[in-house]
């Protein structure tokens, strides 16, 4: 049954001292979560203070209330989770591995894998995908190219891997943009992309004439 009498204040502040010194509350957080969670306690603390005098009256603490909410929204877009959603891909190269060869990324994808760094070794072989069909002129040079690109242009070249590719690009994705980790797995999947594509001969790349010859041929008679 349901208490008839409300809590007071005095009560309900003690039984909510008691429930926040729980340690469940206290494990270590990352800081975007520390700081929202400070922002969160000065918002109940100013809407406790409304029983006193409070120059603007209610109208003051709305707006403060008003920026604090603004402020914890811009900390979780750019800190929080929806940072990490919002970065879900960008260019396959850095500044750095632009300009190794596709076997100096190779050496150096593996020998992050041997120092356990999965994540770097998963980044570094995708590249090593990309400069190795580069240099063997199956696709141009371009160091905006996104993960997803590559799995489009190189499956266009390599139909038999094109499902690889996009888990590849996916992976990639995850790893640098998405804040995810790389694993063993994941790495080795990489490893045995590389070798067959390095071992298969592409397809021809479609030229107009044979295009529109193909166009041709799916239109009725």
């Amino acid at each position: 049954m349901i208490a008839s009498d409300p809590i007071g204040r005095g009560a309900a502040q003690r039984l909510a001292r008691d429930e926040l010194s729980k340690a469940l509350y206290h494990q270590p957080q990352p800081l975007p979560a520390r700081v929202i969670h400070y922002l969160g306690s000065l918002l109940s603390r100013l809407f406790s203070a409304a029983g006193s005098a409070t120059p603007g009256g209610w109208w003051t603490l709305v707006a403060l209330a008003a920026l604090v909410v603004a402020t914890v929204a811009v900390i979780a877009v750019r800190l929080g989770p929806l940072a990490r959603s919002a970065r879900t891909t960008g260019p396959a190269w850095d500044r750095d591995s632009r300009a190794m060869t596709a076997g100096e990324l190779r050496d150096a994808s593996a020998a992050s894998a041997a120092g356990g760094d999965y994540s770097t070794a998963v980044l570094q072989r995708l590249r090593a995908i990309v400069a190795s069909c580069e240099e063997r002129g199956i696709l141009s040079p371009d160091a905006g190219r996104t993960a997803n690109e590559v799995a489009a242009q190189a499956g266009a070249r390599f139909p038999g891997q094109r499902p690889d590719l996009i888990a590849a690009a996916q992976s990639f994705d995850q790893v640098r943009y998405g804040g995810g980790a790389g694993t063993r797995d994941g790495y080795e999947r990489l490893c045995a992309l590389d070798a067959t594509l390095a071992a298969a001969s592409p397809v021809a790349e479609p030229g107009p004439a044979t295009a529109t010859q193909a166009a041709g041929a799916r239109m009725p008679a």
